[in-house]
């Protein structure tokens, strides 16, 4: 059965975020790479159906908010005309060209692209399925890259147009004149944020007593007062307890609140993802998971099963696609010899909502469940100039600091493109900054990343910009 049996030296089930820098990695290190995933070319879910056409609608409804907005100026614009397909056409645009993109760096690179679905017959053969028929591939060494899956709802999940994933709804079907989002993490905030944007009356229920449950609440709070405004309701405390299709969408059953039912046009569904740890032939290996059904791995990223390598989604928390690239090359090393290990001070994470919230390091949550002494920096943006010359002064820079050393722990922001600021707090933490050292690096002027700078001079009771000693 085995016997013309192809064979490579690395082979990595999976071509997104961590999978394909995880094989051009190993290319660039000299190993003979094979690359398996199911589409065309790689990009995985992040670029086909996640983080990439997700951000191209994000910025389409912010130019829609920006235009509004605009009016606070003494300038107006006729209310915006949106022609469906070509803002469909626009966002798949998006994507071909980088996921094209990527399928050309494989061939620079010598690597061998297989599109299939790839599963474990042993720890060192895969079986391969596409259209046409399945192959067999012998491997020294395998990293598994396979991702996650939209979580559903038990008891509440069935078949019907009405009813969206993330997935679905970045397909844009059509704009629908009532949403219910099921869900106040960052995937259906964004996702919310453009439906309400290109004119959908947008509902959010969550279970819990807030959104962004586990994120600061200083920097949460900024976000859900201009969601009030922005989406049509926001739900909180309050659970779902069914759903039934009829002609005009669905029937939702509250649980919790004063309202009880309502019919909605979609509804999307957003309570989380899902390891796919499942029918990929981890049962046919030494390869184990955990309760949550994420593939134990050590600091290296290898499995229980040596040869082995788990990264991404399916190797746990925290689901994001820059932890995955991080975690995919070093995976390449480790099998190209090197002795390295994943070990980061600080992953920062960002929410793409309007406004953004960013974070990394040591939360200021986390600080307190840990019963750990810190000491808080904060800068709003109502003293900043940049902020004020924007008209957008609904936000915050902190910096969590070591009280004995001054050391910076962790840094929180939300505002405008707090993601494209968050950056300098992981390079602070990472090297092991002192809130004296980012007070004394000169920041552009008039800039948000001022606010870094004067969160770090408020920490010494010293901002130009607010009145606010040091105490004791």
């Amino acid at each position: 059965m085995y016997e013309k049996m192809k064979s490579t030296q690395l082979a990595v089930i999976g071509g997104g975020p961590g999978g394909y820098p995880a094989a051009f990695l190993a290319a660039d290190l000299g190993l003979q790479v094979t690359l398996i995933d199911p589409e065309p070319n790689p990009g995985g879910v992040c670029l086909y159906r996640g983080c990439i056409p997700s951000k191209a609608l994000l910025h389409v409804a912010k130019v829609i908010a920006e235009a509004h907005h605009a009016a606070n100026w003494g300038i107006e614009f006729p209310d915006p005309t949106i022609d469906l397909d070509r803002l469909r056409e626009w966002k798949d645009t998006v994507v071909k060209k980088l996921t094209g993109g990527l399928g050309q760096l494989s061939k620079q690179r010598k690597v061998s692209y297989v599109q299939g679905r790839a599963s474990l017959i042993n720890h060192q053969t895969l079986k391969i399925q596409n259209q046409k028929a399945e192959e067999f591939l012998r491997f020294d060494h395998a990293i598994l890259a396979t991702g996650s899956r939209p979580a559903t709802i038990p008891n509440l999940s069935f078949e019907s147009p009405h009813i969206l994933d993330s997935t679905s709804a970045l397909d844009l079907p059509d704009i629908p004149k009532t949403m219910l989002v099921i869900g106040g993490g960052y995937i259906g905030l964004e996702l919310g944020t453009v439906y309400a944007a290109l004119g959908t009356k947008l509902t959010t229920v969550e279970m819990t007593s807030s959104l962004m449950l586990g994120v600061d609440r200083d920097l949460v709070s900024i976000l859900s007062k201009r969601l009030e405004k922005v989406f049509d309701s926001v739900m909180l405390n309050i659970k779902v307890v069914g759903m039934k299709e009829e002609k005009k969408g669905i029937r939702v059953t509250f649980e919790g609140g004063s309202i009880k039912e309502q019919v909605f046009e979609k509804v999307l569904v957003s309570v989380g993802r899902k390891p796919n740890s499942n029918n990929i032939g981890l049962e046919n290996t030494k390869v184990e998971i955990d309760s949550h059904g994420f593939i134990k791995v050590d600091a290296q990223r290898r499995t229980a099963e040596q040869m082995i390598f788990a990264i991404g989604d399916v190797a746990g928390e925290p689901m994001l696609a820059h932890k995955a690239t991080h975690e995919g090359r070093v995976a390449a090393e480790v099998v190209a010899g090197h002795n390295v290990t994943f070990e980061p001070r600080a992953i920062p994470a960002v929410v793409f909502t309007d406004p953004e919230i960013a974070w990394c390091g040591l939360t200021e949550t986390q600080a307190s469940q840990e019963k750990r002494p810190v000491k808080i920096a904060r800068f709003p943006w109502g003293a900043s100039g940049r902020a004020t010359t924007l008209d957008r002064t609904d936000g915050v820079t902190k910096l969590i600091i070591d009280p004995d050393t001054e050391r910076i722990l962790g840094v929180g922001i939300v505002g405008t493109d707090a993601g494209e600021l968050i950056s300098e707090g992981v390079l602070a933490i990472e090297m092991g900054a002192f809130a004296s050292d980012l007070k004394l690096c000169i920041h552009p002027h008039p800039t948000l990343s001022e606010t870094i700078m004067e969160s770090a001079e408020a920490f010494f009771g010293q901002s130009t910009h607010i009145y606010r000693p040091k105490k004791g």
